[in-house]
């Protein structure tokens, strides 16, 4: 007898957007720093660290697949799932895997450490910096801009593991990550398993969006 497909809401429409803005928001700045548009890569800035707050904010108060705690696996939860990354044994958990957690924690953490040096970052003949760079010194300035330099490479690298495990898990373990990411459905089998279908609590998400706006704000104010 053939098992029934079920399809859950797995991800809210808010951490969809913060994903696809977040793609966006690389791009942009990457795009601006090699093109030499530093007044525009400092504003983008601005609006990437709002959007990172957000996803803080949300991943304290959102549903449950937003919460950032629950990311970090346990040892034995991590081990049992890498004995089940062969085709035809892969159960899809609801929400992120114990890898998956990983790849999220060490993803947000690389784009946190990026903004945060690219705030105090002074560019090598002083006449650019980032909002915080006049707090500073120069020679203070030019290591963070080193470091920063340094951390997109290794985001640059963490971002291609991604996009190689995403490939990985849709033709080898025949399991699509981008689809849900999309719609927010999740399609599971009967004995796959599940969680409750996430809601957005309209309350908290303004509460985390007036967080993110007033962080912005504080940045431009402060950086004046």
């Amino acid at each position: 007898m053939s098992e029934d497909i079920v399809k859950t809401r797995v991800w809210d429409w808010t951490i969809r957007a913060f994903h696809w803005l977040l793609v966006i928001f690389v791009l942009a700045m990457w795009w601006t720093a090699e093109q030499g548009y530093m007044v525009w890569h400092k504003w983008l800035g601005v609006g990437f660290l709002s959007l990172l707050t957000y996803r803080l904010a949300w991943g304290a108060i959102g549903p449950n697949t937003a919460r950032l705690l629950p990311l970090v696996p346990r040892p034995r939860a991590l081990v049992a799932y890498l004995k089940t990354l062969k085709p035809g044994e892969h159960k899809r958990p609801f929400g992120h895997s114990p890898l998956g957690g990983l790849a999220v924690l060490a993803l947000l953490s690389a784009l946190w450490a990026q903004i945060l040096t690219g705030l105090f970052a002074v560019d090598v003949n002083g006449l650019a910096s980032g909002w915080f760079g006049h707090l500073i010194s120069f020679d203070m300035g030019r290591d963070l801009a080193d470091l920063h330099e340094t951390i997109f490479d290794v985001l640059t690298v963490l971002i291609v593991l991604h996009l190689v495990a995403i490939t990985t898990y849709g033709l080898i373990l025949r399991t699509n990550l981008i689809g849900p990411m999309i719609t927010g459905v999740q399609t599971r089998r009967e004995t796959e398993t599940a969680g409750p279908s996430v809601q957005v609590d309209w309350r908290r998400f303004f509460a985390a969006l007036i967080l993110s706006g007033a962080c912005a704000a504080a940045i431009v104010w402060l950086g004046r």
